[in-house]
């Protein structure tokens, strides 16, 4: 199976509570279709580089996804009908990053 990365940006009128839970449906999703779902984080509230459709802030979440292509093609096709979803991005990696990812390290920092 192959590896992937998978960054996914959620409506920032919806609650952190929301949002995890969001994940956590996706997660069990994926391992119904065969894929495991290694680590999870929820990155917070951040601005966007950008507008999206009127939104200047967005919930970030990374999932680390070790699956078959059809149930990550399946998920991508999911995250295009909701509504909760701004935007999202699946990368294929070569090997899966355990430790926590730089953007957690930076929660504490005061910039």
């Amino acid at each position: 199976m192959a590896l992937y990365e998978h960054v996914l940006i959620s409506r920032p009128d919806i609650s952190p509570a929301q949002v995890e839970s969001q994940i956590e449906e996706l997660g069990q999703w994926l391992e119904s279709q065969g894929a495991k779902v290694g680590k999870t984080e929820y990155w917070g509230l951040r601005n966007l580089s950008y507008p999206i459709n009127k939104q200047r802030k967005g919930h970030y979440s990374l999932l680390n996804i070790d699956g078959p292509a059809a149930a990550v093609h399946e998920l991508e096709r999911r995250h295009r009908i909701s509504d909760d979803v701004i935007r999202y991005m699946t990368i294929k990696v070569e090997e899966l990053d355990e430790e926590p990812s730089p953007m957690m390290g930076r929660k504490g920092r005061k910039d």
